[in-house]
């Protein structure tokens, strides 16, 4: 067993043993707390450049399988665990958390006190980190000159467009780092769904005569995005129903005049509860949020708040006074995570009814 480090920008080092990929990776560090789901976060594109450690003590049981993909390509830049376990007898099992890591040149590192490290992210804020070989200087010095890439967008999201057949409503979905939990939850009800590039122009998107828009999760700035894309949603919510999560959620935010601000410790993980306003109904959902709306920042004009983190208080959805168009910061898909809020993608396709009627 391969001794290895994971370091922290700070100068912090964790000593720990090598499983997955030997190479040697530099990304954000980020904790989850989710206690199940590793394949679904390791596959997430909104995890892009970014290292994922694990809470949970012991990960790796329930090996791989081909259901439990939320992209083809993983593009995390590492795995810390604090137990690495391959004692699986789960019938879908293909391959081992290891060899999956292996494959695609990602590295993992277990023996960590995963624990203490997040309580040193928690006082300390978030950081890059490395999984390196040797914890010396020049390792340090490669660390903090590292530039992470801020393309990520145009890293994980598609380039050309593609068509899931379905006999029910044409929903397009615009793909700024798609998770594959939205489309299933969508074929469930039958949808005809088109994926489009994010930054598709509005004209292209009409021309599709789409009876509704998802604009999808991804990784990232929503600060960074291209103007032309706030325009483009600024545009669509009054014409079609719209609907988005996550990034997408920030970025209906700033379209329509709030404020975006980076949370000090991001939350990843399904333990925070979230209420709904207007029935007072506690649910739970999957979160991969370092980036919120600014409470008190929507305009009353334009936006109401309608869901409300309990722990940090951030805004977790808003829907628009005028036009049938919501959103919502977390993951409504269950994938991984609780399947509180999954009645949600019914609510989106029932507005789309409501316009139809008007």
């Amino acid at each position: 067993m391969k001794k290895r480090y994971l370091i922290l920008e700070d100068g912090t080092s964790f000593e720990g043993v090598s499983f997955g990929s030997d190479a040697t990776k530099t990304g954000e560090l980020i904790i989850t707390s989710n206690i199940n789901g590793y394949q679904e976060t390791i596959t997430n594109p909104i995890y892009h450049n970014q290292i994922v450690a694990f809470s949970q003590s012991s990960i790796g049981n329930i090996g791989i399988n081909r259901k439990n993909y939320e992209s083809i390509f993983s593009s995390i830049q590492g795995v810390v665990v604090n137990e690495y376990t391959d004692i699986s007898i789960n019938h879908l099992k293909k391959l081992s958390l290891g060899t999956f890591l292996k494959q695609r040149e990602i590295p993992g590192i277990e023996g960590i006190d995963t624990r203490q490290l997040m309580k040193h992210i928690n006082k300390n804020g978030v950081m890059k980190a490395s999984i390196v070989d040797v914890n010396d200087e020049h390792a340090f010095n490669q660390l903090n000159a590292t530039v992470l890439n801020n393309q990520q967008i145009q890293t994980v999201a598609i380039n050309k467009p593609y068509l899931i057949p379905g006999s029910g409503k044409t929903i397009i979905v615009l793909d700024f780092g798609l998770k594959e939990g939205i489309l299933r939850q969508l074929s469930k009800r039958n949808c005809n769904i088109v994926v489009l590039p994010w930054n598709s122009a509005y004209q292209d998107i009409i021309n599709l005569d789409p009876e509704g828009i998802v604009l999808s999760t991804g990784p990232g700035n929503p600060l960074e995005v291209n103007e032309e894309v706030l325009k483009t949603i600024k545009l669509i919510q009054t014409k079609i129903p719209l609907f988005a999560m996550g990034l997408g959620h920030e970025l209906f935010a700033l379209a329509n005049g709030a404020e975006i601000i980076k949370l000090g410790i991001g939350h990843h993980g399904s333990n925070h509860p979230i209420k709904k306003i207007i029935t007072n109904q506690i649910i739970y959902a999957n979160q991969s949020q370092d980036f919120a709306v600014k409470n008190n920042s929507t305009d009353l004009k334009n936006l109401i708040t309608t869901h409300i983190d309990l722990i940090n208080g951030t805004v977790q959805g808003l829907r628009h006074r005028e036009y049938p168009a919501f959103t919502v910061q977390f993951s409504p898909d269950g994938a991984a995570g609780p399947n509180d809020s999954a009645d949600i993608f019914d609510e989106f396709l029932e507005s789309i009814n409501s316009k139809r009627g008007q």
